[in-house]
């Protein structure tokens, strides 16, 4: 069988130097190319085409979230993995809303890296133990009801960002999104909430418990 191409995109070259020589030592697993921005993982990903792309959320420019947006918009085939320190549920959802297969902790073991890395290839979705428990908890846990169910989860997320006092440009970091997204995700919040600017929505949101 030919070995798993994979590209490593994080930031930290002792990091990336560490994933390779493990995946050099392996017959089932090939290093084809070492990205340390987002923009250049998007690139070499394009370019090279691997079975899976490691990806670190927090790059300079173009973050994770949105580098692996790009990937599977572009190539679907591709699957991403997440390897990130952070364990949050917001990171979590936003990386699964990108179109992330996996979800891997930088303090998993290497049984469990390879485990995710071959089932991805394999063209599964996979998450680390410590992650598949939080989604498992998270879907487990009773849901209090949502304000304003005419909202989508992602136009609400905004709108209790807009509640806060949040620029568009804050609200596009904290979701890892674009600027012009959040624009249509405010316009749609405006005109579903048929309120006529933000002030009129930060005072619905904040009556209904948002910010």
């Amino acid at each position: 069988m030919e070995p798993i191409q994979i590209l490593i995109a994080d930031d930290h070259t002792l990091f990336r130097s560490g994933l390779q020589a493990l995946f050099e030592s392996l017959a089932d697993t090939a290093v084809i190319a070492q990205a340390a921005t987002g923009a250049e993982a998007v690139a070499l990903a394009a370019q090279h085409q691997p079975d899976v792309v490691l990806m670190d959320i927090q790059m300079p420019g173009v973050n994770g979230i949105e580098a692996t947006r790009q990937i599977v918009q572009t190539s679907p085939h591709i699957g991403v993995i997440i390897v990130t320190m952070f364990e949050d549920n917001d990171s979590l959802f936003a990386a699964m809303r990108a179109g992330a297969r996996g979800y891997v902790l930088k303090g998993a073991d290497q049984e469990e890296m390879l485990r995710v890395i071959r089932a991805v290839a394999q063209g599964e979705a996979l998450f680390s133990a410590p992650i598949a428990a939080r989604l498992m908890n998270f879907f487990a846990a009773p849901q209090p009801a949502q304000p304003f169910p005419e909202l989508t989860e992602r136009e609400r997320e905004a709108l209790n960002l807009i509640a806060q006092g949040r620029s568009n440009a804050d609200i596009a970091r904290e979701l890892f999104i674009s600027i012009k997204t959040v624009r249509n995700h405010v316009s749609n919040i405006f005109s579903k909430l048929q309120v006529a600017d933000r002030a009129q929505a930060i005072i619905r949101a904040r009556d209904a418990g948002l910010g």
